[in-house]
């Protein structure tokens, strides 16, 4: 009878040690957590409209931003006859660009870092013919937008017909630098730091 007292502080001893040894050292609680709302995914897909395109517009490809990197979209631009040059095409192309996403594109996760005041030069004196001029440096833009104008432009075949766009800001003395629409530029936000190759 003199080993109880010690039987009993072993007994005691171990029902302490069960919920540390069963829970991994983590304490159960009755008390609900808000871990806040589950993070929430955005598809990049538009629906297709099923609508055939009016008289007056052409169904083209446009590029926007969605999940960190640009994604091309099918928009209707309008055909302005008797004025379809190559200068206007780009302009209606950029206006594009500009324009807030379509409620289906914002439901999808779509934006646009194009800014509304950006402006599309022909080429200065001594230009090469195919040069779009901005009315602001290059670098200046986000580059998420260099990638959604250039990407947009090169894959449009009435704009360029070799997959390059040519850029310059509205110096006459800067340089112009030829873009391309690579991977880097569609998906890293810093590539247009070194996207591009000089002109001339």
């Amino acid at each position: 009878m003199r080993h109880a007292p010690h039987k009993v502080l072993a007994a005691t001893v171990l029902l302490a040690a069960l919920p540390l040894i069963g829970g991994c050292g983590i304490r159960t609680t009755t008390v609900p957590v808000d871990a806040g709302p589950a993070p929430s995914r955005v598809s990049c897909a538009v629906p297709r409209d099923g609508k055939a395109p009016e008289t007056d517009t052409a169904v083209r490809q446009v590029y926007l931003v969605c999940s960190m990197q640009t994604t091309p979209v099918k928009r209707s631009v309008t055909l302005r006859p008797g004025r379809i040059d190559r200068l206007t095409q780009v302009r209606e192309l950029v206006a594009q660009l500009q324009r807030s996403p379509l409620s289906a594109e914002a439901q999808a996760g779509f934006s646009t870092e194009v800014p509304g005041s950006l402006e599309i030069l022909g080429p200065f004196k001594g230009d090469p013919e195919n040069a779009l001029r901005l009315n602001q440096a290059v670098d200046e833009l986000p580059s998420f937008a260099l990638a959604q104008i250039v990407c947009t432009l090169a894959d449009d075949p009435s704009v360029t017909g070799d997959g390059g766009v040519v850029l310059g800001g509205d110096d006459p003395d800067s340089k112009l630098r030829r873009y391309t629409c690579t991977p880097d530029l569609r998906t890293r936000p810093d590539a247009a730091d070194s996207a591009g190759t000089a002109v001339g």
